[in-house]
């Protein structure tokens, strides 16, 4: 288990009297604004809905957050990274990359299943880090965080689930304008956005159209030196346009059944008007950029296309039944690069060729899932089931040769999944099972000149696996609670990186170990307390796979290699917060998680898994200050502890502040200046600071200045 506690996690254990879950308070407001026939179950103000069906979050045996819609927008007020949000505000989030890559960035040590309103954005046969800007973070309602394993959701969830939820109309007409400039005080560094969200509902139906556009400038660090483009993609010197539409109507008697259409479609582009510069990671100079058409012919983009149609029974054979069909299109291209596994003497002389990498994903899914309470007349006992099917295909290319780097693979699955709780009293117990049955079928295909040319044989691999879980929850009273729970999750690892790495004559598909799927156990205790001013909550967690992965890179080319053994990851987070008057309240929050794996096959777990797996401890604290009437004042720090492992990795720490200042006008909308990393701190990310490339010593983002203004009318 875990090392003792230091002094930093004693201190977080005395800030762990106070709140536990940020701004769960509002989360009922924005439930409120919701037609009758979808209205979430809410108990003490906090709504879960990331199991799937309404749930209330005291009644789940494990760690739960919510996202509220004004956390994000606080978040926005400072920077438009998708992910920057999750980092401050998930204890077990890692690290932001600040980048258009979500490289390393895992909950508790594993990779998260990400959903827009239920639909996967991630591709379960090749992960490509760039599921974490599919969206406008403008159009989302709240995120919902279960870490985890999760017995309502499949493949890809073993790390836990990240729900988006996009807002919803609220009775009438309402129209929403949102500006943001911003600015590092270098003439190339300024961005702005401009979005418009137009909604109205009246009687059964109602209607929201979104439409957004943002345009990035250059990104300087803390020295004021221009940072640069990371090998995965970037977001600096980049435009993205983002349109949303929903569209629903409630109709039967008392409204109770609910169809539902959802078009989104975004996209995220470079604006090619700079190239990398290599750093020199034995003189501590980072990498930067400099003027000039960057190497290829094409920018790194990022497109998601959904299309997600919704049906919904709230009084079904006395349930709620919920059906969505939904097709599901990404495709993502990386920056060109001149790599050694780039080259082909066919086509260029070694060391001329440039190309890069492109993937593209479709999917196409149906869910159905059923919900009741007080089953067979007794009392307290619910029932939840349901059954998921997807096909997803998935390809990756050179886009400027068009050479094959993966061949296209097609994973079926079909899911179906059963849950039980029974609430008794002060006791709520919970068991239930998955049952995943997947193929992979991948056509006969040769590998690059760098990889030797060889024939891989094609053909298809069976998935298989029951999947249990088993949890309880004991409130003492209103304020005090504790859970204990057991859950396995599901994943296949990266298919992508062993299919393209094969360098041998002789292998076929079916005979790639690496293949072989990931079967998480995670055990976890844990308690909840909340009262008028104070709550809290802690847990602490097991999780182990048999067969996990870890990553490590190729010092030759840069890229991830895929390493397959036993992963054991234990970790500690807790939460809190405390009200000292109604205008005045801090919240604090602290992980720990540690992760070993083998150095050779069949030794002892005593290899530490690094940054590109686990993050370093982290210790947040916000505080919130109504200082004056229709006036905010939010001061947050993030403090990294450094840490030294027994790979030799060595990371430094940090704390980094941020403040936003927020003014409600009234009638002519609300402003919020925001200043990002507000001390001016040089630092470099973790992610670089375990590599050992000098193409990847990367500096995080320097001070950055933005005012937002919004208006609703």
């Amino acid at each position: 288990m875990l090392k003792p506690l230091s002094l930093a996690v004693a201190t977080a254990l005395v800030l762990s009297t106070l709140q536990p879950a940020h701004a769960q308070d509002e989360s009922a407001d924005a439930a409120a604004a919701e037609p009758a026939a979808a209205t979430p179950a809410t108990l003490d103000n906090v709504i879960v809905t990331g199991t799937r069906m309404p749930r209330a979050a005291d009644r789940i045996p494990g760690a739960v957050s919510v996202i509220t819609r004004e956390e994000i927008s606080n978040s926005l007020s400072l920077t438009e990274d998708a992910t920057a949000v999750l980092s401050r505000m998930i204890p077990g989030y890692s690290e932001s990359s600040q980048a258009l890559t979500n490289s390393g960035e895992t909950l508790r040590g594993r990779i998260a299943l990400r959903l827009f309103d239920g639909v996967p954005q991630t591709s379960p046969l090749r992960e490509t880090n760039r599921a974490g800007s599919f969206t406008d973070l403008g159009i989302v309602e709240r995120i919902e965080v279960i870490n985890g394993p999760s017995a309502a959701e499949g493949i890809g969830a073993a790390g836990g689930i990240i729900n988006y939820i996009s807002k919803r109309p609220v009775d009438g007409t309402e129209a929403t304008l949102s500006t943001r400039w911003s600015t590092q005080g270098k003439g190339d560094s300024h961005g702005w956005k401009v979005g418009m969200t137009v909604g109205h509902g009246q009687d059964e139906y109602d209607v929201l159209m979104s439409a957004s556009f943002v345009d990035r400038g250059m990104a300087y660090d803390g020295n004021g030196r221009a940072i640069g483009m990371r090998g995965s993609g970037t977001i600096n010197d980049s435009e993205s346009r983002n349109l949303f539409l929903k569209f629903g109507t409630n109709f039967g008697e008392d409204g109770m059944q609910r169809l539902q259409a959802t078009i989104s479609k975004f996209h995220l582009v470079g604006k090619g008007n700079y190239t990398g510069v290599d750093g020199d990671r034995a003189n501590n100079i980072t990498n930067t950029v400099v003027r000039g058409t960057p190497l290829g012919a094409k920018t790194e983009f990022n497109d998601f296309d959904q299309v997600q149609l919704q049906y919904r029974h709230d009084d079904l054979f006395g349930g709620s039944l919920l059906v969505d069909a939904y097709r599901a299109d990404q495709a993502m291209r990386y920056p060109a690069e001149d790599g050694s596994d780039r080259q082909d003497p066919e086509i260029a002389p070694i060391g001329t060729l440039i190309d890069q990498s492109e993937v593209n994903s479709a999917k196409r899914g149906a869910r159905a899932s059923y919900a009741r309470g007080d089953a067979f007349g007794i009392a307290g006992l619910e029932l939840r089931g349901g059954v998921d099917h997807v096909t997803d295909t998935t390809d990756q290319r050179l886009a400027l040769t068009q050479r094959v780097w993966v061949p296209p693979m097609e994973y079926t699955s079909t899911a179906p999944y059963l849950q039980v709780s029974y609430d008794l009293d002060q006791l709520t117990l919970s068991a239930g099972v998955r049952r995943e049955r997947g193929e992979l079928s991948v056509d006969s295909y040769t590998t690059t000149w760098y990889n030797n040319r060889v024939l891989v044989e094609g053909g298809s691999l069976d998935y298989r696996a029951t999947l249990p879980n088993v949890g309880m929850v004991w409130r003492f009273n209103d304020e005090w609670s504790a859970y204990a729970s057991y859950s396995e999750g599901f994943s296949l690892p990266n298919v992508g990186i062993p299919l393209r790495n094969i360098n041998t004559p002789g292998n076929t598909v079916e005979g790639i170990l690496d293949l072989q799927a990931i079967v998480v156990e995670n055990k976890e205790i844990g308690f909840n307390y909340r009262g008028q001013r104070t709550t809290a909550s802690a847990s602490l967690y097991r999780s182990y796979s048999e067969f996990g992965v870890s990553l490590s890179t190729n010092p030759e080319t840069g890229d991830f290699v895929m390493n397959r053994g036993p992963v054991e990851i234990d970790g500690l987070e807790l939460l809190g917060s405390f009200a000292f008057t109604d205008a005045l309240r801090a919240t604090a929050m602290y992980s720990r998680a540690l992760g070993r794996t083998w150095w050779t096959a069949g030794g002892p777990l005593d290899k530490h898994m690094g940054a590109g797996d686990i993050s370093p401890d982290k210790f947040g604290l916000n505080v919130e200050w109504g200082f004056a009437p229709n006036a905010e004042l939010v001061l947050a720090s993030t403090t990294y502890r450094g840490r030294s492992l027994n790979t030799g990795e060595e990371t430094s720490g940090r704390t980094l502040l941020d403040l936003t200042l927020g003014y409600d006008t009234g009638d002519y909308g609300r402003l919020t200046v925001g200043i990002e990393n507000l001390l001016d701190k040089q630092y470099i990310l973790f992610g670089s600071e375990s590599s050992t490339s000098n193409d990847d010593w990367m500096a995080g983002r320097g001070r950055m200045f933005s005012l937002s203004h919004t208006i609703t009318f």
